[in-house]
């Protein structure tokens, strides 16, 4: 990525260096842009010094960024680095505008978004798709919602991020965006295992049936992108049970308030909480694989071929 020497007038914090963060605060200071990082488990933030970044102790020495990003696990976790002990607004100064890039609750976010109006400073929700591979790529999507000039504001930095930014309006709307998303990503996901477990047994091999949607018009990126944990069983986390199972429960919490019945939601969130009883909350999502398989008396083995993943 090459250096954009406009990007270098701003003051850029970042909170949280879990596999997403790192790889989105590295692009931004691989793209010349002056970032302080903040994680709680220090370590894990001190490599991107290497790149440039200054680490801090606290969230509340970002006060003095212009725009502060985070990325975090849960509601919890926003509220916590924001507005807890040493949190961001407990500082004398405030950001200008403090970005999201999680995937949080409406609720949280609303909160999180009404403690920094009152402080004077404004708040986009950006959450994003993707995964730490396609932030690396340049791939990855984000959805924004909130003040229309703070979004200007934001946009060149969001853009480096990845290569789509969707602006959807005021308020929370992004949130709802991202769990729609997260929802499809879940049903389509537990689809696609189950017709895999169907073709293997039927003698097709999962590399095959896999070959044949990812050229056809049901075929995506991410289904290529998952591909192949799907033929060689390599579930090295992108995205974990567990985080599937919080997305799937905002989505349905999202479905009663709207008055919206899920019924292909629950199920797929009750499949994924089994794979969760079974201990299995570290592995990616994709082994729901592994539970249609099991479901059917199958046992599955990795096929050990090189299959694209479209990430290039």
């Amino acid at each position: 990525m090459t250096i954009d020497k406009r990007l270098q007038g701003c003051r850029l914090g970042w909170i949280g260096t879990g596999r997403m963060g790192y790889a989105m605060a590295a692009r931004l200071l691989r793209a010349g842009c002056q970032v302080a990082v903040y994680n709680r488990t220090r370590a894990k933030a001190e490599p991107l010094a290497a790149l440039g970044a200054s680490i801090v102790d606290v969230p509340a020495e970002l006060a003095g960024c212009d725009i502060v990003f985070t990325s975090v696990a849960t509601s919890d976790d926003l509220i916590s680095v924001i507005t807890g002990p040493r949190g961001l607004l407990t500082a004398g100064q405030k950001p200008r505008l403090l970005v999201d890039t999680s995937s949080v609750s409406e609720e949280a976010s609303a909160r999180v978004r009404a403690e920094a109006a009152k402080c004077g400073a404004q708040m986009l929700a950006a959450p994003v798709s993707g995964n730490a591979k396609v932030v690396e790529v340049g791939k990855l999507t984000l959805v924004v919602s909130g003040p229309a000039e703070a979004y200007q504001m934001a946009l060149p930095y969001l853009d480096k991020l990845g290569g789509g930014v969707t602006y959807v309006g005021e308020g929370e709307l992004a949130r709802i965006v991202k769990i729609c998303h997260n929802l499809l990503l879940g049903v389509i996901t537990q689809c696609l295992a189950e017709i895999t477990v169907l073709a293997q047994q039927a003698g097709v091999p999962r590399s095959a049936l896999l070959d044949f949607i990812n050229h056809s018009v049901m075929g995506s990126p991410f289904t290529t992108y998952k591909a192949p944990a799907f033929v060689n069983l390599d579930f090295k986390p992108t995205f974990t049970t567990s985080l599937l199972r919080k997305d799937l429960d905002l989505g349905l919490h999202a479905g009663k308030k709207f008055g919206v019945p899920l019924p292909l939601v629950q199920l797929t969130r009750d499949l994924v909480q089994q794979v969760i009883d079974q201990g299995d909350t570290e592995r990616d999502f994709a082994v729901l694989l592994l539970q249609a398989a099991r479901s059917a008396g199958v046992e599955l083995k990795p096929e050990n071929k090189i299959v694209d993943d479209g990430l290039h």
